[in-house]
C-alpha cells in the first residue's frame, strides 16, 4: 500500500481501510498528495468529521498547510462544515493562521458568508484586525459583499 491507496480511501471515506493502512504505515498519516494536502486535509474538505477524528486520533498535524499554504480548518470555513471546524478546533487548531495569500479561517467564513463558522472561530479568539493580501480583513470582505450579519458579528467582536 502506498499514500495514493490512503488518499483514495479517504475520497470514499472507508475509515477501516484507513485505519488498516496507518496500521501498517503510520508514517503515512502526514504524506501529502499532488496538491500538496495532507489526509487530514482531504478528510476535512470532504466533510469527513468520522475520518478526521481517525487521522487526528493516529497523530495527524492538525496545522498542516498545502501548496497554497491553507490548512484544514481553513478548508472547512471555505466549504462550511462547522462540525468538522469545531472538532480541529478543540484538537488545537490554530485560528489564526494565514496562508500565502494571507487569508485566515475568519477570512474564508465571512467571505462565504458562514455565519456559525464566525461565531465559533470568534469564540475561539480569531483575529478580526488581520489582513490578507490585499490589505482585507475579514470585515471588509462581509461589507463588500453586503453580509450585514457577519459584518455586525465582526463589528462587535472588534
Amino acid at each position: 500500500m502506498n499514500s495514493e491507496t490512503l488518499f483514495n480511501a479517504i475520497r470514499s471515506g472507508d475509515g477501516a481501510q484507513i485505519n488498516q493502512i496507518l496500521e501498517e504505515q503510520p508514517q503515512l498519516v502526514d504524506a501529502v498528495d499532488q496538491r500538496g494536502s495532507s489526509p487530514l486535509l482531504l478528510a476535512s474538505y470532504y466533510g469527513h468529521r468520522d475520518l478526521c477524528e481517525i487521522l487526528i486520533a493516529r497523530g495527524a498535524k492538525i496545522n498542516a498547510k498545502d501548496a497554497s499554504g491553507n490548512t484544514a480548518l481553513m478548508g472547512v470555513c471555505f466549504k462550511g462544515y462547522t462540525d468538522v471546524a469545531q472538532l480541529l478546533v478543540e484538537k488545537g487548531a490554530d485560528v489564526n493562521i494565514q496562508n500565502f495569500n494571507g487569508a485566515t479561517a475568519l477570512i474564508y467564513a465571512a467571505t462565504f458568508n458562514q455565519k456559525e463558522l464566525v461565531q465559533l472561530l470568534l469564540s475561539y479568539k480569531a483575529d478580526v484586525s488581520l489582513k490578507d493580501g490585499r490589505g482585507l480583513k475579514a470585515i471588509d470582505h462581509a461589507r463588500m459583499q453586503g453580509l450585514n450579519q457577519i459584518e455586525k458579528l465582526l463589528e462587535d467582536a472588534s
